[in-house]
């Protein structure tokens, strides 16, 4: 079997050798070179994985080599790493300048036809290129969300009582645990989860059995994802393999892998806001590659990554705003509020926050912050400060005061209803018409979770991005208040009762 797969694999690497000889020709034809690794791992791929071949072929890192990328003026740049390795500048970014990269220090690096190769390609990997990209990401919110969910006690608790299932056993239900599969495809599919190695395993392919890696929950592309190397993230989250497209990760329909409806819909919002109409309508007339990203020039309307994350200029070329990839970097208010709104956090590992009443939450269940984990007045002034320098390269400085005056009422209003929800949560516990021990079994429970979870999040979504019916009827207002009649409604039929 072994000898007949070598020989095939021969075979095809003389067939396709043919095709791809341009990228070993820098000196004849001027054409960017290619290492010899990754020309051995494309005159295989191309017949194995042929998509994956096409999907780098198109890309930026089949055509451009660090040293070119380095020279161009800082704002151009893609690149910045200064020190990117002597061996690596001369070539373009191929299979193996990605996945041989620190071997050493990935538990999923094996032997492949001669060659020490990663499964995984970790920000790690990418900050051999783009290390303040890499920094900037490390501190965020995203890179922490494995553990800002698994390493918090109340999360935790959420995550398994809605993962798990209820089976009927006779006239009654039995709570069991979900399998790992399924825990893995619910909350962790988005905020990643651990890849571990257990071992190597045979599988078969178009061209015999090979050896790999046996790794535990994979494939996860999850934006915290905790990778065999140790680092965490996922920059294909994002920029997808192996086109790594800033095309895709700007378009707002990347975002909407995750930021959706009913508990974050981001996605859901800025479909029918105007910026969304805009945007949508003319997508073919924007200039979704340049960089830097020239308002009114080559966006007419803001995506999600604009006023997030995008470095951003006039037409003139001259800076508005730098790059990042912390995403809450220009927030200053967190309104996914679990349970209530609050100031960003200092760090984004969410999991060492602790309130006044011992919780892994950034407020009390009354409303007390704890501030001590949170940015102060003047960060919240500065971070709003470069948000409104986003927004008035369109719009006037009246319009946005008037914007964010009326994000700021919407936000206090939504957190009063969510108070006044779990007041009488706090009230039936105490009464014990609930069992506390799990707060989010219970359907009454299950009313508060959706009071802060769903629709406090919506009205505060559909505020900040311009979407009026998720403010209004789509898990706006109209739920926040029958929701809340309905929980009031709950202690009056049950008076005098206990659990």
């Amino acid at each position: 079997m072994r000898r007949s797969f070598v020989i095939r694999s021969i075979g095809i690497a003389l067939v396709v050798a043919g095709s791809i000889a341009w990228a070993r020709q820098d000196s004849v034809s001027g054409k960017p070179i290619v290492s010899e690794e990754t020309q051995a791992c494309l005159e295989c791929h191309k017949v194995t994985t042929p998509g994956i071949v096409e999907d780098w072929l198109r890309s930026r890192h089949s055509k451009v080599t660090p040293s070119v990328a380095l020279q161009k003026p800082v704002l151009e740049r893609r690149i910045s790493n200064d020190a990117v390795p002597k061996g690596l500048l001369p070539i373009v970014v191929g299979c193996f300048e990605c996945h041989g990269q620190n071997a050493a220090n990935h538990k999923d690096n094996f032997e492949h036809f001669g060659h020490k190769i990663n499964v995984v390609v970790s920000p790690d990997d990418c900050k051999t290129c783009h290390s303040d990209e890499a920094r900037q990401f490390s501190d965020s919110k995203k890179a922490h969300a494995l553990g800002n969910l698994r390493d918090n006690a109340v999360y935790h608790t959420l995550v398994g009582t809605i993962g798990g299932m209820k089976v009927v056993e006779g006239a009654n239900f039995e709570r069991r645990t979900a399998s790992e599969n399924t825990k893995h495809e619910t909350c962790y599919a988005c905020h990643g989860t651990s890849i571990e190695v257990k071992g190597t395993k045979t599988v078969a392919t178009s061209i015999g059995d090979i050896e790999v890696p046996d790794l535990l929950h994979w494939p996860n592309q999850g934006v915290g994802r905790v990778n065999p190397d140790g680092s965490r993230g996922a920059c294909t989250a994002c920029h997808p393999r192996h086109s790594f497209s800033i095309e895709i990760a700007r378009k707002p329909a990347t975002c909407s892998q995750c930021h959706l409806e009913p508990d974050l819909p981001a996605w859901d919002v800025y479909k029918e806001s105007k910026h969304g109409n805009i945007v949508m309508s003319t997508e073919h007339e924007q200039n979704w590659e340049s960089v830097p990203w020239k308002v009114g020039k080559d966006f007419r309307a803001p995506s999600c990554a604009t006023c997030h994350n995008s470095l951003i200029a006039t037409p003139d070329g001259e800076l508005v705003v730098q790059r990042s990839h912390d995403f809450g970097s220009r927030l200053w208010v967190r309104i996914f509020g679990l349970v209530y709104s609050h100031p960003q956090p200092m760090s984004g590992n969410t999991s060492i926050i602790k309130n006044a009443d011992g919780l892994q939450l950034p407020v009390t269940f009354t409303g007390r912050q704890a501030s001590g984990y949170l940015i102060d007045d003047d960060e919240q002034a500065r971070r709003q400060t470069e948000m409104r320098t986003v927004c008035q390269t369109c719009h006037s400085t009246n319009w946005s005061n008037g914007h964010f005056a009326k994000l700021a009422t919407t936000i206090a209003e939504a957190d009063s209803m969510v108070l006044a929800a779990t007041k009488l949560m706090l009230e039936i516990w105490n009464r014990k018409l609930a069992d506390k021990t799990n707060p989010f079994d219970e359907t009454i429970e299950q009313k508060w979770i959706k009071q802060w979870l769903f629709y406090a999040n919506s009205v505060r979504y559909g505020s900040a991005m311009a979407g009026p019916d998720y403010a209004s009827f789509k898990n706006g207002w109209w739920d926040l208040t029958r929701n809340l009649e309905e929980m009031r409604d709950y202690i009056g039929k049950n008076a005098g009762k206990k659990k």
